[in-house]
């Protein structure tokens, strides 16, 4: 079943075509990954349109749709979210959210079950974050600085984030992944494509207020 995939809860931009089989597993036909933090709006119809002109695929071709829902910047996250949503109703076809920190710790899953943190940038000088045990979420997500995330137990760290902050964490970090994986998000989402779930609502994790508030109302001057 040719499933679409997005993602923009980070700096990267994905796009993604896999392909789930009847045994569960998810193989990517075409990915895009551009790395921009201020163009996701820019970006993300031009990579959608590239990986499926790439793998010589129609929209209406496709069985489903699954995006990341973050945790990520409201600005950016909404534009993936907002995509993702548009596209099914068009085409009549079942959307999947799938927490984009899960997609890390399924990809970084240790064998011999230490555990692993995921890191990505929040900006403000913290990060957004989560545990994982052989490739299950224990901890998380949250968003802290990163001084304050309990990095007691960890094997290692993944994620813009973890590279960005890794002399504060403490533990070692790996280069990889440190974007949202688009497999990994496939894989997470299979079981539902699978069994043709119903098409869920797209519940963005901000974890924090946008930093654009609507202003108050003015003060009556005596």
């Amino acid at each position: 079943m040719l499933t679409l995939v997005l993602d923009t809860a980070t700096p990267a931009v994905t796009a993604a075509l896999a392909s789930v089989s009847a045994d569960g597993s998810a193989t990517l036909l075409a990915e895009r990954v551009t790395v921009d933090a201020r163009a996701h709006g820019e970006l993300l119809a031009p990579a959608i349109a590239e990986v499926l002109r790439s793998a010589g695929v129609a929209a209406r071709e496709l069985s489903t749709v699954v995006a990341g829902v973050g945790p990520g910047p409201f600005t950016g996250l909404r534009v993936g979210l907002v995509t993702a949503a548009a596209l099914a109703d068009t085409l009549a076809i079942p959307v999947y959210g799938v927490c984009t920190l899960d997609a890390f710790g399924w990809a970084a899953a240790a064998p011999d079950g230490v555990p692993v943190l995921v890191a990505t940038d929040a900006r403000r000088h913290e990060v957004y974050w989560a545990v994982y045990r052989d490739g299950a979420r224990v901890a998380g997500p949250d968003v802290n600085r990163p001084s304050d995330v309990d990095c007691s137990g960890i094997g290692f760290a993944v994620g813009d984030g973890a590279l960005r902050y890794a002399d504060v964490l403490g533990v070692p970090v790996r280069d990889e992944p440190r974007y949202p994986p688009a497999a990994g998000l496939a894989s997470l989402a299979a079981a539902r494509v699978l069994d043709g779930a119903p098409s869920e609502p797209l519940t963005p994790l901000y974890l924090r207020r946008p930093d654009a508030v609507v202003p108050g109302a003015r003060k009556a001057v005596s």
